[in-house]
């Protein structure tokens, strides 16, 4: 039997039909016939071939955890609506290589002063070089995470964002800036850069999820814990300038865990007398009300009421209009010399607003953030618990006494038997090798003493045989050799190699931990060809900057190297996660 000449199909269609047709049996021509019927009934094919999901590139930089945990937080959305995600971090990633990418996500933070995070310095480099090629396929969107306190707010956010759309790349969605608070601009960034992504392949309607057994209470930044304090112990000897303190919190029954490495976030409170002295500066009443509360209630435990930057001054006179205030703007240079030292009620008192309101004051003020401090214990050595080293901050500034908000609220407001809002803030860029035999040098003045004192605790667990190295510095040896007795414990144990101190103010010339480092620069760079990680934790204004620098004058004098090779030595180190810092 052959097609009929009024067939609608076409010739090739009429001989593929025909060849078919010669082949059938007549139960296989009845269910041919039922089949095309169907397709005619409904008027769709059959048989589709599964559509290829879209594919989503998350890359991200981060420098206290927060970008790592929204890029997770992105690909558990974009999964859900059919997309196929990678999540890259740029501590591993190759510019040229993302170059690949179709559709981009950039989630990164801007650190200090305009710097890209710890672990995107090289990716940061290459990607802003004149090595990186064309991005004319690329279809992107970035999320940039900042604080407004400082000057160059979102820098590196804004850097990517202006960078891949010069290369070519599709900018789909506006990039938005975040500062501390930044859950609700998270949210509606990631809402409308999903909906202008190409659609994914969204789960079959009507599909249910299993069932699942209500799940253990989870403590974290948006539901702390209420810790207990039990103890806390100044470790500056009399005689000292400093008051750092030793503090021991509770996790009894909270099934909170953490790493060496990790951060513990306190949720502070503000003292009563900056309470008073903003209520006064403003004329507002402390028992006014405000939502649910009152405004001096609120001004304890929601806003922030003491940092002072340019940005809070430029919106503070969007409200005051000052001319005075505006003129002195205008010269940076000068008005950053101003607000040295400086906190919001100087603001306050200098250019006043005649009559506030309630609403209008606080829409101007920031809410409270967490503080994060390094942990300072393993809790394989303390399983219910978590320990701190802080530094009480206070001074005098401007005819006023002033103190860091959340270390003295430790230090003078939570009792023994009280408890603070506490949270754990995971690092994954500051961890010990996953290699016990590995040897580590750890470099950790000051506070900066707080993570190794973990490091040392996990590896007497672990009974790890790798070598330790500890190099500390502070003032004086006599009151602020902090934890002395457990390392000189260590040293006599074996489980610290090596303990080398830099104590500054103990001889007419200052001697700091880069010093030493140099000393024993031949030393250093033989631990450092065995495989040796190398960490420092502490100040970023200038030790951070010293010890990268006599790591550099290492490898050029013990490593025979250029001035250029070391720097490349330097990044290897990085890149390989050998070479990690935790610094603030």
């Amino acid at each position: 039997m052959s097609i009929p000449a009024n067939s609608p199909l076409s010739p090739d269609q009429q001989q593929i039909a025909n060849q078919l047709a010669a082949g059938l049996s007549a139960e296989q021509a009845n269910w041919l016939s039922g089949f095309y019927a169907g397709i005619a009934h409904t008027g769709a094919p059959p048989i589709t071939a599964p559509a290829a999901k879209t594919e989503l590139t998350i890359l991200y930089g981060s420098e206290s955890g927060n970008a790592e945990k929204l890029s997770s937080d992105v690909a558990k959305a974009a999964g859900k609506q059919g997309f196929k995600t990678k999540v890259v971090n740029m501590a591993d990633a190759n510019a040229a290589t993302m170059s690949k990418a179709e559709n981009l996500f950039v989630i990164v933070s801007t650190w200090g002063e305009g710097d890209p995070p710890e672990g995107a310095i090289d990716y940061y480099e290459e990607f802003m070089s004149d090595k990186m090629p064309q991005l004319p396929n690329v279809k992107y969107s970035v999320l940039a995470l900042g604080d407004t306190s400082y000057e160059h707010f979102c820098k590196i956010g804004k850097d990517f964002d202006e960078r891949i759309n010069k290369l070519g790349g599709e900018r789909i969605y506006d990039r938005v800036d975040c500062d501390v608070d930044f859950e609700e601009p998270f949210q509606k960034w990631l809402t409308g850069a999903l909906a202008a992504l190409p659609s994914g392949e969204p789960a079959a309607p009507g599909s249910a999820a299993p069932a699942v057994a209500p799940a253990a209470t989870v403590y974290d930044k948006k539901n702390p814990y209420s810790s207990e304090l039990s103890e806390r112990i100044v470790l500056n000897g009399t005689g000292s300038i400093k008051e750092t303190l030793h503090v021991e919190l509770s996790l009894q029954g909270s099934g909170l865990t953490y790493q060496p490495g990790d951060s513990l976030g306190i949720y502070p409170e503000n003292r009563r007398e900056d309470i008073e002295a903003v209520l006064a500066a403003t004329g507002l009443e402390a028992n006014s009300k405000l939502g649910d509360t009152t405004l001096a209630e609120a001004l304890k435990t929601d806003f922030d009421i003491t940092s002072l930057s340019p940005a809070i001054a430029m919106k503070y006179n969007k409200v005051v209009e000052s001319e005075d205030l505006q003129k002195a703007l205008e010269d940076k240079a000068a008005f950053k010399d101003w607000i040295w030292g400086r906190q919001l009620v100087d603001l306050l008192e200098s250019y006043p607003n005649k009559k506030w309101e309630v609403d209008t004051f606080t829409g101007l003020l920031r809410p409270l953030a967490p503080r994060l401090y390094s942990i300072a214990s393993s809790q394989a050595a303390h399983p219910d618990e978590v320990h701190l080293t802080i530094a009480a901050v206070r001074y005098s500034a401007h005819g006023r006494d002033r103190v860091g908000v959340c270390s003295t609220y430790v230090a003078d407001k939570v009792d023994i038997g009280d408890t603070a809002k506490v949270f754990f803030h995971s690092n994954n860029n500051f961890r010990l090798p996953e290699n016990d035999e590995t040897p580590i040098i750890m470099v950790g003045p000051g506070t900066g003493i707080a993570p190794f004192r973990a490091f040392i605790e996990e590896r007497a667990a672990r009974e790890a045989n790798g070598k330790n190295w500890l190099f500390f510095g502070d003032q004086h040896f006599s009151y602020d050799f902090l934890y002395q007795l457990d390392w000189l414990d260590y040293l006599e144990d074996g489980i610290l190699t090596e303990l080398s101190t830099a104590f500054s103010r103990d001889q007419k010339e200052k001697i700091y931990v880069q010093h030493r480092l140099e000393e024993l620069g031949a030393e250093i760079w033989e631990w450092l060809e065995k495989g040796a990680y190398f960490y420092v934790c502490g100040d970023a204004t200038r030790m951070a900057k010293d010890v990268n620098q006599a790591l550099l004058d290492i490898a050029q004098e013990h490593g025979k190297k250029s001035p250029e090779d070391a720097k490349v030595w330097l990044t290897a180190l990085r890149k390989e996660k050998r070479y990690q810092r935790d610094v603030y």
